[in-house]
């Protein structure tokens, strides 16, 4: 990845949980490096900015306003994040991921490819991919923890593309929902809470 940030100093790194951030469609790594306080500090945290220019900003796919893709573009910005995990790993206890919109589709994307590579995965204000290759090629041997955060009256997030998600993270993830009312198309400090719980449970013990 040609931006990353880190939240902790390459001597402090060593031997942590890894938790891969990655941000939304028209923002940037940063969006995702204003939480780093507002998660557990046993954690070392990588925002990740995505490889798309979107106007003076990033993504990491195409996207309009129906959530529509190109699967391509998909596979290609996964693959990257796969390669630069690849590279870092090995430093790390474990590694756990958290998307933000269109983050939360690229999240759960690597998260169907790679089911055990995983420990936690977290997705706020978004989506997972309704895709006929990812369905036929995703195998889960046991329901991998996923949390889920939104508001209900999400301007953004499409019906349909919500149904989509709530239906397939209840088929194949070991899921805890949560929603936040008032909250819109953002991330707020209860939500942070609620996330920061889940990760001390599954990933820390």
């Amino acid at each position: 990845m040609e931006s990353v940030v880190w939240s902790k100093p390459e001597n402090q790194r060593k031997d942590t949980p890894l938790l891969v951030m990655l941000h939304g469609y028209g923002t940037s790594e940063q969006r995702m490096v204003n939480l780093f306080d507002q998660l557990p500090t046993d954690f070392t945290c990588a925002a990740l900015r995505g490889p798309k220019v979107i106007g003076d900003d990033y993504g990491w796919f195409l996207l309009d306003y129906f959530l529509t893709n190109d699967f391509a573009d998909v596979i290609a910005s996964t693959n990257a994040v796969f390669n630069w995990i690849n590279s870092v790993k090995d430093n790390h206890s474990s590694v756990s991921l958290l998307g933000y919109s269109q983050g939360m589709a690229m999240a759960s994307t690597l998260l169907r490819l790679r089911p055990t590579s995983f420990k936690a995965t977290v997705g706020l204000s978004g989506f997972v991919l309704d895709n006929d290759l990812l369905a036929l090629s995703e195998s889960f041997d046991t329901p991998p923890p996923f949390f889920w955060g939104r508001d209900k009256a999400d301007p953004v997030i499409n019906e349909d593309a919500i149904a989509h998600t709530e239906e397939w993270l209840n088929a194949n993830t070991a899921l805890t929902a949560r929603t936040y009312p008032g909250m819109g198309h953002r991330i707020e400090p209860a939500e942070l809470v609620d996330v920061s719980a889940f990760l001390k449970y599954y990933v820390l013990g």
